[in-house]
């Protein structure tokens, strides 16, 4: 990718993607889109090293502060800090508010279940029995959980039928990420909350509060590509599944991040396996569905064993059912 390509694409991301998320992101790409020195820097790093949310988090990590002078002053002045840094982090987007969008398909496995993430990062997704969650519906505030939980997600029910009435009953929990985050090490907390766009009001508290649970009591988290054998990381982790409990695999975030063909391969393992299957995208993300997508006007498609339930947020801030 030549400068001149960075400088595009950083325009696009300034253009289409910041507005209205991060003020400071929007400038900051702007900044880079108009500036061929810092584009240079950006230029060198592998081609999936270069999207903006990665760029900047390490740049935030270096130092810079929200000026765009701190910016450019970090990528012509740390290049190759930011390069070493780059090589050995990607974006883990480990939102815990996810668990508010995945609860209605979790409510209806009752029996004791193993919950498996597939692109876990630190895990904050494999403790929704953990969290407690604040409902806005029609009708008023509804909380499930105790409200005393130190993490209280809240999100919007907007849906005519009953919210989820009680927690998933989690006996087992494990996840595999190409880089697994320590929730108990200050480095892989310090990059979780680099990874929250400048703007996102409350987000960096709710993942701190969340890596504080999850650190309380570590899953079992394991290194695994999922893009090139994620058949066999399946199948070992479902080998290390307690008998008594039925295996649930979760795959709200990782798919967008394979490659067709290995997404494709992936789904299959997954349905071939016996494991129970729970999952969140875009619709036509793939053709993993048990039948087609209706018309969601917004949102992504949240299924349970390849059946679509709900429309919800892409990261939980709302749910909508469809039955």
């Amino acid at each position: 990718m030549t400068v001149s390509n960075v400088q595009e694409r950083y325009a696009r991301f300034a253009r289409e993607e910041a507005p209205g998320r991060s003020e400071v992101y929007e400038r900051w790409a702007r900044a880079v889109a108009q500036d061929s020195a810092s584009a240079a820097v950006i230029a060198t790093l592998p081609e999936q090293r270069r999207q903006p949310p990665l760029v900047f988090a390490l740049a935030r990590v270096l130092g810079a502060g929200e000026s765009t002078h701190e910016l450019t002053e970090v990528l012509r002045t740390q290049g190759a800090r930011l390069r070493e840094l780059a090589m050995r982090r990607s974006v883990q987007t480990n939102e815990p508010l996810r668990c508010a969008a995945l609860l209605p398909a979790l409510s209806r496995i009752t029996e004791p279940i193993a919950l498996l993430e597939l692109g876990a990062a630190a895990g904050l997704c494999l403790y929704p029995d953990r969290y407690a969650y604040r409902f806005a519906a029609s009708e008023g505030a509804i909380t499930v959980g105790e409200a005393s939980s130190a993490v209280v997600l809240e999100s919007h029910w907007r849906s005519d039928g009953p919210v989820p009435a009680v927690l998933p009953a989690i006996g087992w929990r494990a996840g595999v990420d190409r880089d697994p985050l320590d929730a108990r090490n200050t480095d892989d907390r310090d990059w979780l909350t680099a990874l929250v766009w400048p703007g996102e009001a409350g987000r960096a508290e709710r993942i701190e509060a969340a890596l504080d649970v999850v650190a309380a009591d570590p899953p079992a988290l394991w290194p695994g590509d999922l893009a090139t054998d994620g058949a066999a990381v399946i199948a070992a982790l479902l080998a290390e599944v307690p008998g008594e409990l039925t295996p649930v695999i979760s795959t709200p975030g990782i798919l967008p991040f394979l490659p067709r063909a290995a997404r494709a391969e992936l789904i299959g393992a997954i349905r071939s396996s016996g494991a129970r299957w729970i999952t969140m995208d875009a619709p036509g993300l793939h053709d993993g569905w048990t039948a087609p997508v209706p018309d969601l006007a917004e949102g992504f498609a949240l299924a349970l064993d390849g059946e679509v339930i709900a429309a919800v947020d892409p990261v939980g801030r709302w749910v909508r059912m469809l039955d």
